[in-house]
């Protein structure tokens, strides 16, 4: 048996897994974070298939990248990669991934309080992390930027009608935001999760194919997951949200299409859309807690760290924070003989 690649890996999850690669990265050309972004996306896609698609991976499975960063200011950069390819920024992933650098060594432990700068593809990103006996008890990031750039509105679904929807850049992708209230038979809870994922796969397509929007900054990015979300009447917790992304393509047209990939955690960059929705329709406001729950009772808790603008839009840092915990230490391979090698994606 002849091996190609070899990767380490913590394997780490908030509710949906998180796969952080510490070793067997390829040398990646590039000053910034964000130029070996997208030198990734243009010459080895491959190791993000093989690393987030099945047989190594599931259909929820991120991964984050650690990469060498040459900001002076950074302890290392990471690059994420999900099933639908490499990314910007995610939340949840960008807190598993301090999570794993300070529980497994690489970098140090301060309690209670540890603070570092990590650099992101979407720039240089601020974790302070609340430690105690060697475990990172909450994780909390603050994100890049996040706007909106269309509020409420018609989109036309197929078999749902006309349905109000909102886009905002939550920092590393676009969220179409609905507010789940519209749809009077759906809850988000697990055992809704069929629906979750066919109402989730149409709002996203439609939205793409009927609405223009393009970040002031990053024009060439067009990576849209979902965020349905309703307010909650549980004490301390502001709304409950079901975020999904579509990873095979969607056909309006084809009703066997409507599937779309569900996030078993909490959305970070999801929370910081909600956030900047709620701040630019005056319903947010900094020194305030925003607490969003996800579809397994998991919760992220959200303040304004900034208030700014991105071009025309109004804007804000929000710093959102977490729980994540480590399950494993894998080493994964590809041997020159596996008839997957870039891995494989089922539309199920």
């Amino acid at each position: 048996m002849a091996i190609k690649r070899m990767f380490d890996c913590i394997e780490v999850h908030e509710g949906e897994p998180l796969r952080i690669v510490t070793s067997g990265v390829p040398s990646i050309p590039g000053t910034s974070v964000y130029d070996k972004y997208i030198w990734l996306k243009e010459n080895d896609i491959q190791m993000c298939e093989l690393l987030t698609m099945e047989p190594r991976g599931v259909p929820a499975t991120c991964a984050s990248l650690i990469v060498q960063s040459d900001n002076p200011g950074a302890k290392a950069g990471f690059i994420i990669m999900t099933r639908g390819g490499y990314a910007m920024m995610s939340g949840a992933t960008a807190m598993a991934t301090a999570t794993a650098l300070l529980e497994a060594g690489f970098l140090p432990i301060e309690e209670p309080i540890t603070e570092f700068d990590l650099e992101s593809p979407a720039g240089l990103i601020h974790f302070v992390c609340h430690c105690k006996n060697g475990k990172v008890t909450r994780a909390s990031f603050c994100n890049a930027p996040c706007f909106p750039l269309l509020i409420d509105q018609e989109i036309t679904v197929p078999t749902l009608g006309k349905v109000t929807v909102s886009v905002v850049w939550g920092g590393g992708s676009f969220s179409v935001c609905i507010d789940s209230r519209q749809f009077p038979k759906l809850s988000l809870i697990p055992d809704q999760s069929q629906e979750i994922m066919r109402l989730s796969a149409l709002c996203t397509q439609a939205a793409v194919e009927q609405l223009s929007f393009c970040h002031p900054e990053y024009p060439e990015e067009k990576y849209m997951i979902s965020m349905l979300y309703e307010p909650s009447d549980k004490e301390g917790v502001t709304v409950r949200s079901s975020n999904a992304y579509n990873m095979t393509k969607i056909n309006l047209k084809k009703p066997e299409t409507w599937i779309a990939t569900l996030d078993r955690g909490v959305c970070g960059n999801g929370t910081g859309a909600l956030m900047a929705l709620e701040y630019v329709k005056g319903n947010l406001k900094p020194g305030e807690e925003y607490v969003n729950e996800g579809l397994f009772d998991l919760r992220f808790y959200g303040t304004i760290a900034e208030e700014t603008k991105i071009g025309d839009y109004k804007a804000i840092v929000p710093c959102v924070g977490g729980q994540c915990w480590v399950y494993g230490y894998t080493k994964w391979i590809l041997e020159d003989t596996d008839p997957f090698p870039n891995g494989f994606v089922l539309n199920n």
